[in-house]
């Protein structure tokens, strides 16, 4: 087992995990607002600054990852009706900084023409937006890389978008189980798509969140701001 995976079991094997994974929060996050919601590309702000997209299967619980990941009950609107994101949410942090939630994708009940429109929309999204350093793509760790998760890895990769995937839901596993999963999702991913990266996440046990802010620091340039 490699020091990656030791440290994804230390994380979710038992009591352990509020000692070892529940890091300072980065105060920045606690500061995303709400700003606007875009219908289409034309209505996004200025294309300054950096932008964090955050990008998932609908019912994958990327709501409230962002609420998590923000330490914030109900910045993302939470929703037992999949798909209910169809707009661009647009959350900044600070003045140079923002959050983006991008709508859910792969369920059926959505209208034909909102899915058809969000299909050209989302890739020219990855593709043209300037302010774009990175996507993190939720998936359900009991259904990872379905048939729309790749899709949006091959758009990201055709865009050459650094993503980070968050395996949600991870307390619905047994902690073995859920690293078997991690693994298999990781051999997937360096395969396939090299060079992203991957961690599980619990929104339910707030576990994971220091690495999602590490890797937010990194695409917003606060690490080297801090550390050098």
């Amino acid at each position: 087992m490699g020091a990656a995976d030791q440290g994804a079991v230390q994380r979710w094997g038992g009591r352990r995990v509020s000692r070892v994974n529940m890091a300072p929060m980065n105060p920045l996050y606690r500061k995303a607002r709400f700003l606007l919601s875009a219908p289409d590309l034309r209505h996004l702000p200025p294309d300054t600054g950096l932008e964090v997209a955050f990008a998932g299967r609908s019912n994958a619980g990327k709501s409230s990852a962002l609420n998590t990941v923000t330490g914030q009950k109900a910045l993302a609107r939470t929703s037992k009706t999949p798909g209910r994101t169809q707009q661009i949410v647009v959350f900044p942090v600070d003045e140079e900084r923002a959050l983006v939630d991008l709508p859910g994708y792969g369920y059926a009940k959505v209208p034909q023409k909102v899915r058809e429109h969000w299909e050209r929309a989302l890739p020219a999204y990855l593709e043209e937006r300037q302010a774009l350093t990175g996507l993190v793509l939720i998936m359900d760790v009991r259904h990872p890389l379905t048939d729309f998760d790749r899709q949006m890895l091959a758009w990201c990769a055709h865009a050459g978008l650094a993503v980070h995937v968050l395996l949600t839901k991870a307390d619905k596993l047994k902690f073995g189980r859920a690293n078997d999963t991690l693994r298999t999702v990781r051999k997937t991913l360096d395969a396939e798509f090299p060079g992203t990266s991957v961690q599980l996440f619990s929104a339910l046990k707030q576990t994971g969140v220091d690495e999602v802010h590490a890797k937010l620091d990194e695409w917003f340039g606060l690490a080297t701001d801090e550390h050098g």
